[in-house]
């Protein structure tokens, strides 16, 4: 008996050493681990797009995605309850004058229709209040949004939000002056229903301002976030465009020539002062502004300087290099008995293409392309999308 027992715990141990040997000769000749590499960035077609022209009524609205994709893809227009019309071909421009008290513009766009989707109204009054030519291009539903202005000191401002979305978004707004933020009793936030709109006076916000810079965020859902400036005495009237994100470079394109006023806006949300340093593009060439190459921007705050004798009327660009994040806006005013006033704000490089949706070619109005290379020589390929037919 005791030997079988014994015999039985040999062979136990004989078995747990084969084993052994076993996974020892496994683990020998097992290949290398291999770590899997973490996935990159990679470009990814848009989907869906969602814009809203605040204020369309009584004005000329132009819709249109670049041409090129033959992908499915459509484009709605409403406005309340009413469908205007349905755009499904990239490259056919949409152009139709909207009645007057118009609810918001809504242009759902999916598939190759939202790829580059371009949404813009223009307005033109001859007298009034509201005299001058005004025009608003796209306003994305989005989380951020950024904008330098003139003051309610200099103009009057309307702020429109707009939750074009079936579910509610809360937005809060914080306002910049050349005194620093402004807190006012509300805290700037403002819940939005689904579908709803609000205007909001920046007077109510920053009764004193000469110049601000407003950011609109949405903590909870989307809006789209559009202001309009009248400027005081019926000095002129327009939408004001969405600057590019803060960044340490910022180039500010689109300023036209001629006579008037050039007013650069700076502004920083950051905690400390930042020195900005300012460049000029025009067709001879780049160079620093004499006496206003360097512009100082006090922590949270809006920063002014007239660049009117500093671009000597030529169409330009401007070029703004600092250590800390900034936005930057232009204020230009035409001249004669009856000036108006338009805006440029940072903008971001064009990259793979980008379209215009109102442009305008002889009568009373009409347009002109100006173009900015600010590091190194560039070609650009200018198509025209006319109102009927197809792209020349």
């Amino acid at each position: 008996m005791k030997s079988l027992i014994e015999n039985r715990f040999s062979l136990l141990v004989l078995v747990l050493v084969a084993l052994l040997a076993l996974y020892g000769v496994a683990y020998a000749t097992q290949p290398p681990a291999v770590t899997a590499p973490a996935p990159g960035f990679e470009r990814v077609p848009v989907a869906s797009v969602t814009a809203v022209c605040p204020a369309p009524g009584d004005t000329s609205v132009g819709v249109v995605a670049p041409p090129g994709s033959r992908e499915p893809g459509s484009a709605t227009l409403v406005t309340g309850d009413k469908t205007l019309a349905t755009v499904d071909a990239p490259g056919r421009l949409w152009h139709d004058e909207v009645p007057a008290s118009s609810p918001p513009l809504v242009v759902a766009a999916d598939g190759s229709m939202a790829a580059g989707l371009e949404v813009a109204q223009t307005r033109r009054e001859k007298s009034g209040k509201q005299r001058g030519t005004g025009r608003d291009a796209l306003c994305r539903a989005g989380g951020e949004h950024l904008a330098d202005r003139p003051g309610p000191a200099a103009a009057d401002v309307t702020l429109y939000l707009t939750n074009a979305d079936l579910a509610p978004a809360i937005a809060e707004i914080m306002v910049y002056t050349g005194e620093g933020p402004v807190f006012d009793d509300t805290g700037g936030v403002f819940t939005l229903k689904p579908g709803q709109s609000r205007t909001i006076k920046v007077l109510d916000l920053a009764p004193s301002a000469l110049v601000l810079a407003i950011q609109v965020r949405t903590s909870s859902g989307r809006v789209t976030a559009a202001a309009r400036a009248l400027m005081n005495d019926g000095r002129g009237v327009d939408w004001l465009p969405v600057s590019a994100a803060p960044a340490t470079r910022v180039v500010v394109p689109g300023i036209p020539g001629g006579g008037g006023k050039r007013e650069l806006l700076v502004a920083s949300a950051e905690e400390v002062d930042t020195l900005v340093e300012v460049k000029a593009l025009t067709p001879e060439g780049a160079y620093a502004l004499e006496g206003r190459e360097l512009v100082e921007v006090p922590a949270g705050s809006v920063a002014a300087v007239d660049l009117s004798s500093g671009i000597g009327g030529q169409p330009s660009a401007l070029v703004l290099t600092s250590e800390t994040p900034i936005v930057a806006g232009l204020v230009a005013t035409g001249t004669g008995s009856k000036t108006d006033v338009a805006f440029t704000a940072g903008a971001v490089p064009i990259d793979l293409g980008s379209v215009v949706a109102d442009n305008r070619a002889g009568g009373k109005m009409e347009s002109r392309l100006l173009l900015t290379a600010p590091d190194a020589p560039g070609a650009v390929s200018v198509q025209v999308v006319s109102r009927e037919g197809e792209p020349g």
